[in-house]
């Protein structure tokens, strides 16, 4: 089996924009993604813009051209596939890494395809840029699982005129609310604490406080959600009960559910590989110079890095990491 010098997990922006800087700077790579290119931005919803401008979500030199201000998720789909092929940049597709183990001073990197045939790769170096869009925070209740209940949000359409549960109260959920107002849904939005989150971009805040003001979106706030049902979400209030008072309870009628609390990367997978995590914020030990983690020539670059913490990481910072590892990863392997 050949070992390879550096194995990237993830064709993410920081995936991608490691393999690039690995390759310019001659090193043997292997880059591998359990899902398709740029998975994570597939998966955001349909409609969505982006807070940043063009130029920074580029990566490899190569402009990302738009007429808008701010790029679609549609054009940055399109950017990323350009950025491939204009790079040349080899990618093994769907499939999954489920074990890192060191043997003698070298990864061994088990990989699952979606037929469920392992493979093991060998490299000496791996870089996880695994981001955390994969792995919803999930509530712990009954009913979570029921078909009707999602942890991501796509299209607004197939829910014209129906009862729809958004939960959380951050930008995601915002948006959702107001993409589904504005499609026919009748939309009630439910949120633990007593306002929305402070991350809502500026243009969609006074919108979805204005549709909430008026009634267009109904909302519950200081209320969480404890129970979910095939035709209604269960929820209690929070606040303002009063010490010894009981908790008042409400379900609302709901066709159709979405979770939207947030995301963490794959800590199990980091701690199966030895890196240590902290036990409240989930960030990997890592050095923030070079980003290699407690294990010697293990590397993490992009969202992954910042545990609980996601809003600390974005394509524009995420984007330069694999450039700096690399840089300290090639010096290392010419001298030894």
């Amino acid at each position: 089996m050949s070992i390879r010098d550096v194995l990237i997990v993830g064709a993410g922006p920081s995936g991608l924009a490691t393999a690039i800087a690995a390759k310019q700077r001659g090193l043997d790579y292997a880059l591998v993604e359990k899902g398709v290119l740029v998975n994570g931005i597939f998966n955001f919803p349909t409609h969505m813009v982006f807070f940043t401008t063009p130029e920074l979500l580029e990566i490899g030199g190569l402009p990302l051209v738009t007429p808008y201000e701010k790029p679609t998720r549609l054009e940055a789909l399109r950017y990323y596939r350009r950025v491939v092929d204009a790079c040349d940049l080899q990618i093994s597709f769907h499939e999954k890494v489920v074990e890192i183990e060191r043997e003698d001073g070298v990864f061994v990197v088990t990989t699952e395809d979606g037929k469920g045939t392992r493979r093991a790769r060998k490299a000496r170096a791996v870089v996880l840029a695994i981001g955390y869009y994969d792995y919803p925070n999930r509530l712990g209740i009954p009913g979570e699982d029921l078909p009707h209940v999602s942890h991501y949000y796509s299209d607004p359409h197939p829910y014209y005129r129906h009862r729809v549960v958004v939960v959380g109260g951050k930008n995601s959920a915002a948006e959702t609310c107001l993409e589904l107002f504005r499609a026919g849904a009748h939309v009630t939005l439910v949120h633990r604490h007593a306002t929305l989150g402070d991350s809502i971009k500026y243009w969609v805040r006074p919108d979805i406080e204005n549709r909430i003001k008026e009634g267009s979106v109904a909302a519950r706030f200081e209320t969480r959600v404890v129970e979910i049902t095939s035709s209604g979400v269960i929820v209690e209030k929070t606040g303002g009960t009063g010490v010894d008072a009981d908790p008042v309870r409400e379900t609302i009628p709901a066709e159709a559910v979405f979770l939207l609390t947030g995301y963490t990367p794959d800590v199990e997978l980091m701690r199966r590989a030895g890196v240590e995590c902290d036990a409240d914020t989930l960030a990997p030990a890592l050095d923030p110079e070079t980003f290699e983690t407690n294990v010697p020539n293990l590397f993490i670059a992009g969202g992954a890095i910042a545990g609980r913490n996601t809003g600390s990481i974005f394509i524009e910072n995420g984007r330069f990491h694999g450039e700096q590892l690399i840089k300290v990863l090639a010096d290392r392997l010419e001298h030894e």
